[in-house]
């Protein structure tokens, strides 16, 4: 049997936002993009609406996929702090129609973190294959997405297309990363990176640890939805040429 297909995704940006569990107004992000965020960036591509929850909850549940950071300054971090008087009025939607709210007259206050000037790769397959939609569909949405799409949060904008040309033939998550393209000649690095359990080592030196992430959704009810066995490592590789 050949190996699987991957599709390799640069989530880059000025700004990156990979959300963690959220608990009142502070919204962290954590280094590595979640399985609930890819989905909803491919469902936007794909242009399914929230009310399609059952097709992004079957997108979500078929993703495999692996991440590693070319760019990793974990002091990189922007702070936004945001404080509003909000009124009972309309706004624009990136979809057209006027949006109201329901409520008038109160503060809103929030704060939320954001990578700075972060390269975060992406080798996704989804399982089963055969399905609908298919990596072709994916790629044909992401290069000619239905709605504008954002890393994370609506001020994310790539600056960079985000699916790269071509195709990665691999047996596994971990081996997709390590087959991912580099600069020519340049200097190979060990990288920090996140695999499913079960898609790559599990033990030895490039092994940081196994545990569960808190990074599903329950797209019906929009709250969270469980959890995954991840491995935590680094790879050994060069980064993607500018």
């Amino acid at each position: 049997m050949s190996d699987p297909d991957w599709i390799i995704l640069r989530l880059e940006a000025p700004l990156l936002a990979f959300g963690g569990v959220t608990i009142d107004h502070v919204g962290v992000t954590r280094d590595f993009p979640a399985q609930s965020m890819l989905a909803g960036l491919l469902a936007n591509a794909l242009g399914y609406e929230r009310t399609d929850w059952e097709n992004i909850q079957h997108l979500q549940d078929r993703l495999v996929f692996a991440a590693r950071r070319d760019r990793d300054d974990e002091t990189a971090l922007l702070t936004d702090v945001q404080n509003a008087w909000l009124e009972k009025s309309s706004g624009w939607t990136t979809r057209g129609p006027l949006e109201a709210r329901a409520e008038a007259h109160f503060p809103h206050r929030r704060r939320r973190d954001f990578h700075m000037d972060a390269r975060v790769m992406v080798a996704l397959r989804l399982e089963p294959a055969g399905r609908q939609p298919d990596l072709d569909a994916l790629a044909v949405a992401l290069e000619k997405p239905a709605r504008p799409l954002f890393i994370g949060r609506k001020p994310c904008l790539p600056s960079a297309p985000i699916l790269l040309p071509g195709r990665v033939h691999a047996p596994n998550a971990h081996a997709a990363l390590l087959a991912i393209g580099g600069k020519p000649d340049a200097p190979r690095r060990n990288m920090r990176a996140l695999w499913p359990h079960g898609e790559g080592p599990e033990s030895g030196a490039d092994v940081w640890r196994v545990t569960d992430l808190p990074d599903l959704r329950n797209w019906r009810t929009g709250l969270h939805g469980g959890t995954r066995r991840i491995v935590e490592g680094t790879v050994f590789s060069s980064e993607l040429a500018t």
